[in-house]
């Protein structure tokens, strides 16, 4: 059995204006209500509930008004809470080196994630170095998401990231390291895979190689194995960026609360019958 993993939440702000906190008070976006409670506490509560999950850090610049909330802390037990002033790049490589193993990397406003999108993930990326979470474009739209996303486009597919990432360890520092560079660009999808040389560019603009292989080439460029998990959660792919998500992700909560509520109905009235 696989051991859980050691897990990171990245909490922190980018440089610059957040259209998702303009005329609020609030000093972060993780703890903008959605559904009626923090972002963080939805993120929180779905990595509580998973098996697959170990020791939880959140780190953000500043950490403190996170822990004090009350929603945030009613899932927080046992989390640890690391203020960091770097960058994604910064925060993810600081974790990697007091982490002895694989590191589950997630995000603050990645309010859909439940322990089943978790545990698929995890399943499916446990034996690369670097693996990815992604949606494909037509699982999201037969699903009927309205969303606006950024869409990596290849021979297949077009593909939207999920903000779940697996580090295999150490080794995958390098890479890190060279994603550092490539941050303020992460929602320019040709530039990323410009980024990567020409051939990997030509390649992808072409659509002569799957997003697959796309994984495969860029990891073994850092002596890595890669892996792109395709997610069977249409909705995994939407995460609050902007003002425009929020009601899109609370229409999602409200179907599965009503879902859940059915089922628990069902299995009382189960229950009554045969007593």
């Amino acid at each position: 059995m696989t051991s859980p993993i050691a897990t990171l939440v990245l909490a922190g702000s980018r440089p610059g204006p957040d259209p998702l906190l303009a005329g609020t008070a609030l000093p972060s976006k993780a703890l903008l209500p959605v559904g009626g409670k923090p972002m963080l506490a939805h993120v929180l509560g779905a990595l509580d509930a998973s098996p697959a999950i170990g020791t939880v850090t959140v780190v953000a610049q500043d950490t403190a008004p996170l822990a004090a909330n009350a929603a945030i802390a009613a899932v927080a037990d046992g989390v640890r809470w690391h203020d960091s002033a770097g960058s994604i790049a910064d925060a993810v490589a600081q974790a990697l080196e007091r982490t002895d193993g694989a590191l589950f990397v997630t995000t603050a406003d990645n309010v859909l994630l439940t322990p089943g999108i978790l545990e698929q993930f995890l399943a499916d990326g446990a034996r690369a170095d670097v693996a990815v979470g992604l949606v494909e474009r037509r699982l999201a739209e037969s699903a009927g998401h309205s969303t606006q996303r950024t869409w990596l486009k290849f021979r297949g597919g077009a593909w939207s990231g999920a903000n779940l990432f697996r580090l295999g360890g150490s080794q995958v520092v390098p890479l890190v390291e060279f994603w550092r560079a490539l941050e303020q660009d992460r929602k320019k999808g040709r530039k990323l895979i410009g980024a990567f040389g020409p051939g990997l560019l030509l390649g992808a603009a072409l659509r002569l190689i799957s997003i697959h292989d796309f994984a495969d080439r860029v990891a073994a460029r850092f002596g890595l194995s890669g892996k792109v998990v395709a997610l069977d959660a249409a909705e995994a792919c939407i995460d609050a960026d902007k003002p425009a998500d929020i009601p899109v992700i609370e229409a999602i909560l409200a179907r599965r609360q009503a879902e859940a509520s059915a089922s628990s109905t069902a299995a009382s009235a189960s229950d009554s019958s045969s007593s």
